[in-house]
């Protein structure tokens, strides 16, 4: 942080010496320091979704009739640290492991706190055919003396615990304990990325490790305890994940802040879910988490059920909620009520439109009064996850 503030103080006399002859310099180098000193940036791609290139292949009933959709499990796990097997996880960012560095792609979930990646004593067939990495090629590396186990709705990944430097947009993070895989649940190998990253809280971490962004905080490597997530509506580019600060440039207006109910998860009270004024689900309140790490937005069952029929979806023979395509105009937006504040979701935001059909963003997570407002509301909302005041910030994305 030091080398920060000399290199600020640095700019700005510079940018006094040359206010005269160049009036908006002093202006441009702030702008500079701010949105490129004090962020990190790391670039989220949005890549085809195992549910996307199975379908290209003819292959996806197949693959979800043996693998139940089970967006829940990751949050009524117990002893470990459990993930869903959604198959329509898509946007990751490319971090290094080890020195020199070994690159993967990660998932960047809200929904779990630990980092792991493949390794070269895994035979998995979702190890084949990802990068896995290689501790013998790092001169950093140390193995731990623990066990790893992440529990999936159809599966499991195991492996062990080891400590190495790790690198995230260009920022090095030291001695981060970080999960090598032996074994790897099937599922995955139908996945874009190799890995997950978590970022949620270390009080659900597996075996108590501390997660990324908290030894970002230790290490004095961000400048702020929070970071914000921007889920661009283009097809591919533009999100974003900002570690240490928040970029106006992505949402217009205030900035709604909503503190935790659970500083596990990224959970905070739901008040209703309303179509047309009427309440249609979450009546009488309920629980959501805030998670990049699931694509849909999910909720009971029962509920989803209701929601869905509200907006004139109909299921299919694989419980898959279609709409007619050309109807997607007439739709009503979905309102979502968090703490006292309305966070509308439109029909263009919350149906899927595939050559094989439109579907709805809304999936069912099973009996527990739970929701799950991933990446179909994130789109829609820029989030800011603030570690020390344990809320969540909420604002239109542009």
């Amino acid at each position: 942080m030091k080398c920060l503030l000399i290199v600020l103080l640095a700019l700005v006399a510079l940018s006094e010496c040359l206010h005269r002859s160049v009036p908006h310099f002093q202006y441009l180098v702030l702008s500079i320091s701010y949105y490129d000193i004090f962020m990190i940036r790391m670039p989220l791609i949005k890549g085809k979704t195992a549910r996307e290139r199975l379908m290209e292949k003819g292959k996806w009933h197949e693959y979800r009739s043996k693998h139940p959709y089970n967006p829940m499990a990751k949050f009524y796990q117990t002893g470990t640290e459990p993930m869903t097997n959604d198959a329509d996880l898509s946007y990751y960012g490319v971090i290094s492991i080890g020195t020199p560095p070994q690159s993967f792609s990660v998932i960047f979930d809200t929904g779990s706190s630990n980092l792991w990646v493949p390794s070269v004593y895994c035979s998995s067939e979702a190890c084949e055919n990802h990068k896995k990495f290689n501790p013998s090629l790092s001169s950093t590396f140390h193995w731990g003396n623990q066990s790893l186990s992440i529990e999936y709705g159809t599966g499991s990944m195991t492996g062990y615990l080891a400590s190495d430097n790790v690198e995230v947009g260009g920022i090095m993070v030291r001695g981060q304990v970080f999960g090598v895989s032996q074994t790897e649940a099937d599922f995955m190998a139908q996945m874009a990325a190799d890995g997950i990253l978590g970022l949620a809280f270390q009080t659900i971490a597996s075996d108590d490790v501390v997660p990324v962004f908290n030894n970002m905080i230790k290490q004095g490597l961000v400048s702020e305890p929070l970071f914000s997530v921007y889920l661009s509506s283009n097809a591919q580019q533009g999100s974003e994940l900002v570690l240490g600060g928040i970029d106006q440039r992505y949402y217009t207006g205030a900035i709604t802040w909503i503190p935790l109910s659970s500083a596990t998860y990224w959970q905070i009270k739901m008040d209703s879910v309303t179509v047309n004024g009427q309440t249609v689900a979450c009546a009488g309140g309920c629980q959501a988490i805030i998670d990049t790490g699931t694509s849909l937005i999910v909720g009971p069952n029962s509920d989803i059920g209701n929601l869905n029929s509200w907006v004139g979806a109909s299921l299919n023979q694989y419980g898959e909620a279609i709409v007619n395509c050309q109807n997607i105009p007439n739709m009503p937006d979905v309102t979502f009520s968090l703490n006292g504040h309305a966070f509308t979701v439109p029909a263009s935001a919350y149906i899927s439109q595939t050559s094989y059909g439109c579907y709805t963003g809304f999936g069912q997570g099973g009996s527990e009064p739970l929701w799950i407002l991933g990446d179909v509301f994130i789109r829609e909302y820029y989030a800011v996850f603030d570690t020390k005041s344990q809320s969540i910030g909420l604002a239109k994305s542009v």
